[in-house]
């Protein structure tokens, strides 16, 4: 079992430092073509392609004063377990009034950490 934890553990930090680079070699390849004006870039056997997407990014507000029909706006919206325990404690809704609208599940997580 100390071999499983050992290999998890390194292969956690390995992931880590993969991400890192990946991310500054994203960003060195995103500036070169910012700074050359290039949506398209090849260099020996490799080719790069910036592509420029779209996300819509919904005001909840907004959305919600679209959506009058609160049975439209229960199919969009989805309970956050955050913000639903916001709102307890800052006491605009009570734990009595939600306390038969959730269920407890047990989730199991692993956390390895080098001594």
């Amino acid at each position: 079992m100390e071999q499983k934890l050992k290999r998890y553990y390194q292969l956690k930090q390995k992931q880590k430092e993969i991400e890192q680079e990946l991310s500054e070699l994203r960003s060195g390849i995103m500036d070169h073509c910012r700074e050359h004006g290039l949506s398209e870039l090849e260099a020996g056997g490799y080719k790069a392609k910036l592509v420029l997407q779209e996300r819509k990014e919904y005001d909840d507000n907004k959305l919600y004063e679209a959506l009058p029909d609160p049975g439209v706006w229960r199919m969009l919206s989805k309970p956050d377990s955050s913000k639903i325990a916001s709102l307890i404690k800052l006491r605009v809704i009570s734990e009595e009034k939600i306390k038969d609208t959730f269920s407890v599940k047990s989730v199991t997580l692993l956390q390895v950490d080098k001594k």
